[in-house]
């Protein structure tokens, strides 16, 4: 199966083409947000570079929340574009999931994406590796810092990793002490989308591009307004 895989759910944006569940390559780019401009002009250098076009994909994986609103939509709108042109499934994976999958080498601890979603919360979630993929240990949701660090499990190794560290490292260090390790990989996760999408359609769980649906844990700032 060749795979494109998209991320645009953060500043970090990033694509990624597999073969199964081999990388073949992938570009990052830092948009802060204003993927428009980037993410186009990134797969159309992937595929020249991997001598592929879009007729040549097999299907297509991409991160569907949560994370910036706008970011979302760009993804979203991108790959459906991509799978109505070319007739191909799509497999939509949550963006905390694919962050968790980066740390899934670490030897021991648990595996804790965190995010910043502004308004004082995070999305964020707790995972363990286990032999067949991570298993969630606290669900995904929008939360307060202080209400997601209080269920966490105490005195256990926790890996933390996304945009959240540093904006929250202040309440993450004093709630869990010696037991805080924190991630210093890079944020791009296109490769990690690819690998949880080939298993999503292995699965037979890609759908129509007509079917695609975002990842939301809370209304956005024009859903509030109005």
């Amino acid at each position: 199966m060749i795979l494109l895989a998209l991320d645009t759910t953060g500043p970090n944006g990033s694509a990624a083409l597999l073969e199964d569940r081999r990388l073949l390559i992938d570009t990052g780019f830092e948009a802060q947000l204003n993927h428009s401009e980037k993410l186009l002009a990134g797969i159309d250098q992937l595929l020249k570079t991997a001598g592929l076009d879009i007729q040549g994909m097999t299907g297509f994986a991409v991160a569907a929340g949560p994370g910036s609103f706008t970011g979302i939509r760009i993804g979203l709108a991108t790959v459906k574009a991509l799978a109505f042109a070319s007739g191909r499934p799509v497999a939509a994976v949550s963006s905390l999931e694919a962050l968790a999958l980066k740390l899934r080498d670490e030897p021991a601890g648990y595996l804790c994406p965190i995010t910043d979603a502004k308004k004082g919360e995070v999305y964020a979630a707790l995972y363990e590796a286990q032999a067949d993929g991570l298993a969630e240990v606290v669900p995904q949701a929008a939360r307060t810092p202080d209400d997601f660090l209080a269920r966490l499990p105490p005195k256990r190794i926790i890996h933390f990793i996304g945009t959240g560290v540093e904006v929250y490292r202040d309440k993450i260090r004093p709630a869990l002490g010696e037991w805080a390790r924190f991630s210093g990989r890079s944020l791009f996760i296109a490769p990690q989308v690819g690998l949880l999408g080939f298993d999503r359609h292995q699965a037979g769980k890609g759908v129509p591009a007509a079917e695609v649906r975002p990842l939301y844990f809370r209304r956005s700032q024009a859903e509030e307004k109005h």
